[in-house]
């Protein structure tokens, strides 16, 4: 793996005795077993922060309104005016 950006963590003798020995488990290096442990920690958090969690009544909402016929406000109607009046199409 080439090195790309540095990231130093202080931690207390208790905490290095832990990594240390898990890292040993796993047949890693310290510093391996830190960026593989943080990686999917921060993996988890983000895939279960980008989920968008709907109570019943919320989610048929949400069906309903997807299944209505689209009409475009005023607003996006002077957008899209606005867009075809700068953008030149070839």
């Amino acid at each position: 793996m080439t090195t790309h950006a540095r990231f130093d963590l202080k931690m207390d003798a208790e905490e290095k005795r832990v990594v240390s020995r898990a890292a040993a488990l796993m047949g890693t290096t310290m510093a391996g077993f830190v960026r593989a442990a943080a990686k999917e920690k921060a993996q988890a958090l983000l895939e279960r922060e980008s989920r968008l969690a709907l109570s019943q009544r919320d989610f048929a909402a949400f069906a309903r309104a997807l299944n209505r016929a689209f009409r475009p406000n005023p607003a996006l109607k002077r957008a899209l005016s606005e867009a075809h009046r700068k953008v030149r199409r070839a």
